[in-house]
């Protein structure tokens, strides 16, 4: 295919339209309002701790094309004991649970597989784009240093884009829209960000395959389904 061909790609994707990084993905692929939006994150009670699965019920309940890749149709029991997700693991096993039983009858496209480097290049070169689950102290940006931290993809959050720190899973989602192959990067933007961040492919695959993420990856697509 010839778009898959394209060795650079990247998408003008507005930042900070809103706090939320998915309502970016909404507002890109339909000009979704933003009442709208707000109406529907109601309508699915969505609150503080979001799963990849209910910004998968928000694209189908805002008419969006979508395609939800995961390794686990349901909540790995053995995160309880992770500090990430043990607050509210209880309330939201019960909610992801029942959502990915529904997801089919509510027009939810889920499937179990893992998905290729290739795969998310040829995504985003037919001119869409990808939410896409990480370990934020994995993922590296390769625009921070610490003469700017404040400008940091993670901000006062993660204070250092670096490394050497001690890893603790942190689940954090980031819109992919760019990828250039000569330089083997990967553009996203990021929810705590005024602006694009570049992290290498082989980073970027790291932070989307550690332990915690399930490799969740939610596709979404420009054309109506």
């Amino acid at each position: 295919m010839q778009q898959y061909e394209k060795a650079n790609f990247k998408l003008p994707l507005p930042s900070n339209v809103f706090p939320f990084l998915f309502d970016l993905s909404v507002r890109y692929a339909r000009g979704v309002s933003e009442e709208e939006f707000l109406a529907a994150c109601q309508k699915l009670g969505l609150g503080q701790s979001v799963w990849t699965i209910d910004l998968a019920f928000l694209m189908a309940t805002m008419n969006l094309s979508h395609h939800f890749c995961t390794q686990t149709l349901g909540v790995d029991r053995s995160y309880e004991n992770q500090e990430f997700y043990h607050r509210d693991f209880a309330t939201d096993e019960l909610r992801v649970n029942r959502r990915f039983a529904d997801a089919a009858d509510s027009g939810v496209k889920v499937e179990k597989r893992a998905v290729s480097m290739s795969e998310v290049e040829t995504h985003l070169a037919a001119g869409n784009v990808a939410i896409v689950l990480t370990d934020a102290t994995i993922l590296h940006c390769e625009l921070c240093s610490p003469p700017a931290v404040s400008y940091c993809c993670f901000g006062s959050a993660l204070p250092s884009c670096y490394p050497s720190r001690k890893h603790q899973y942190q689940g954090h989602f980031v819109t992919v829209c760019g990828y250039s192959r000569p330089d083997g990067s990967v553009f996203y933007n990021n929810p705590t960000c005024d602006r694009m961040c570049i992290c290498t492919v082989k980073n970027f695959n790291e932070a989307r395959t550690s332990y915690g993420t399930d490799e969740d990856i939610l596709f979404i697509y420009k054309d109506a389904s």
